[in-house]
């Protein structure tokens, strides 16, 4: 296939361009600098050149609090962005593949939730990614997935590796949970579903849960460090409070991407651990 993928200056992306070489497919990658999505020009300009059979659509604006500050950016990009490049990889006969996420639920279940739940998004992140799996259109691939981490980019792994050094404690929330995934092990099941076109939506994260508290002592134990430092404390204690509301509970049902014969990605702390390693190797 030739893939077009968005986004290639972030962590995800550079993962997905990694897999799609590995299985010898002709990739395309285009970061915010040679592709700026919100841009409709820009972006028919690229499809056309490329002519590709999928697209990989991994460009957003991510930083939840900055979307929140900055509304009219965050629909920009993740609302009418993807629209722009919907309508465009319409119009080649590509399919598309856009990565969404968990925050366009509001936290309030008592069990992973389901493709076919209700969403509710508390914030301007939340709210703008769903616009987006609705600009995408009935033929597209949308997959919801949650804390996500790789190299290469700020992430909540390497917020705490990089205070791994520092002395005194750690405080992190215990009252947010949800599922880290490794954008490694993502990215391999985001090319399985490309070169598939299997249309829907899909939630699709590393199995398993964890609170930020917990995920944080993880990160330390394997690191070789002391995850006893870690306190936990609730979003309510947060000083100072973050702009934008976060689901207590966003924990995904990977069920339907199982039924569809896809393997499900391997426990969150497997991948957390080759996540580190593979951190420490490029640190060297």
């Amino acid at each position: 296939m030739r893939v077009l993928v968005t986004g290639a200056g972030g962590q995800l992306a550079r993962d997905v361009c990694a897999v799609l070489a590995a299985d010898a497919h002709e990739v395309a990658a285009f970061d915010h600098a040679s592709l700026a999505v919100e841009d409709p020009v820009s972006v028919d300009a690229v499809m056309d050149a490329v002519r590709p059979d999928a697209v990989i659509h991994a460009a957003a604006l991510t930083n939840v609090d900055r979307c929140e500050e900055e509304p009219d950016l965050a629909e920009a990009v993740n609302a009418a962005g993807t629209g722009h490049v919907a309508d465009a990889a319409t119009r080649v006969g590509a399919h598309l593949v856009y990565v969404s996420t968990d925050y366009v639920f509001d936290g309030r279940a008592t069990r992973p939730y389901r493709e076919t739940d209700r969403t509710n998004p508390l914030s301007v992140y939340g709210r703008t990614k769903l616009a987006g799996e609705r600009a995408c259109g009935e033929r597209a691939t949308i997959v919801r997935t949650s804390w996500v981490a790789g190299e290469g980019a700020p992430n909540f792994v390497a917020t705490v590796l990089a205070l791994a050094g520092a002395s005194g404690p750690l405080r992190f929330v215990d009252d947010q949970r949800a599922s880290p995934t490794y954008t490694a092990d993502l990215a391999v099941a985001l090319a399985a579903l490309a070169r598939d076109r299997r249309p829907g939506c899909f939630h699709v994260t590393n199995s398993g849960d964890a609170s930020r508290y917990e995920l944080a002592r993880e990160v330390l134990a394997i690191a070789g460090a002391d995850p006893d430092r870690v306190e936990p404390i609730s979003t309510g204690q947060l000083d100072p409070p973050r702009p934008a509301v976060r689901p207590a509970y966003s924990v995904l049902d990977n069920g339907a991407f199982e039924s569809a014969g896809y393997p499900g990605l391997p426990d969150w702390r497997d991948g957390l651990a080759r996540l580190i390693a593979r951190l420490a190797g490029s640190s060297r």
